[in-house]
């Protein structure tokens, strides 16, 4: 069973008595472990699509289910629904990202006045309950030993981009969400922080969706989607190109191993002679 089940999900928007259709019968499932980027132009619909996955959002029409569960959602139509139902749906929505979302945004979005142990720890309270030793243990993962009593103001951005998905890791979710993670970060550090999200994740079994517009990063991915006009146009799995990635580095350091080895001799004989 997929861990994430979309069925013909459309969301539509009305601006200036025009329909705009950010998602239009949308089918996807996504399973779980997963690392999945989505691509696509401006506009395209990735934002609408992760804030339906997280239920930020609903859909206008078609089903959405997680774990084989529908997902709360809201009506759309303020005028035919009490506002004391609305409220109740909208926190039932609450409760489902409180328990299975975390999100990581291009902006960090860490609190100043904080130290990076009280971000985390923080971030644990507001979804269950403080746990020192996980967040000293997240943050080891994420390659922040050492910082935790540092102020966000003496951390790199990329530091800064690791407390922010320590962050949300530290809260155990199923799906950890990502809109443009990297998109503040020059490329060397994108490479670092992307390498830590990913191992992350893999190490805490947790299913990664990242907006990206940086088609490089799909090397990290297990599968690459691409939305354009709120459709989806295109959807690879990259197991085969990590298998040839990684057969390629293997080549590679053979190769060197090889060449090591031959000087080595060479040298070894011009000495003897």
């Amino acid at each position: 069973m997929a861990l994430i089940s979309l069925q013909n999900v459309s969301r539509f928007y009305h601006s200036a008595g025009e329909e705009v259709r950010a998602l239009d019968g949308v089918n996807l499932e996504i399973e779980e472990g997963e690392v999945v980027m989505l691509l696509g132009p401006s506009g395209s619909g990735k934002t609408t699509l992760l804030n339906i996955i997280s239920a930020l959002d609903s859909p206008t029409s078609g089903d959405y289910k997680f774990g084989g569960n529908d997902v709360p959602s809201a009506s759309h139509s303020r005028k035919l629904l009490q506002a004391w139902k609305r409220s109740k749906e909208l926190e039932k929505m609450a409760k489902f990202r409180r328990e299975n979302i975390g999100y990581i945004f291009q902006f960090f979005n860490l609190l100043g006045d904080l130290t990076v142990l009280e971000n985390v720890l923080l971030s644990q309270e507001i979804h269950g309950g403080r746990n020192r030793d996980r967040a000293l243990e997240v943050l080891e993962m994420v390659g922040l030993e050492g910082l935790e009593n540092r102020f966000p103001s003496e951390l790199s951005g990329g530091q800064q981009q690791r407390v922010a998905i320590a962050r949300s890791i530290a809260k155990s979710p199923r799906i950890l969400l990502g809109d443009e993670p990297t998109g503040n970060l020059d490329s060397k550090t994108t490479e670092q922080v992307m390498r830590v999200l990913v191992d992350a994740c893999r190490k805490e079994k947790i299913t990664a969706i990242i907006v990206t517009h940086d088609s490089s990063l799909t090397k990290f991915a297990t599968r690459v989607i691409e939305l354009d006009s709120g459709k989806l146009v295109s959807d690879e799995s990259k197991a085969q190109t990590i298998l040839d990635t990684t057969l390629d580095t293997a080549k590679m350091v053979g190769g060197a191993i090889k060449n090591v080895v031959v000087n080595a001799l060479e040298k070894s004989r011009v000495s003897e002679e």
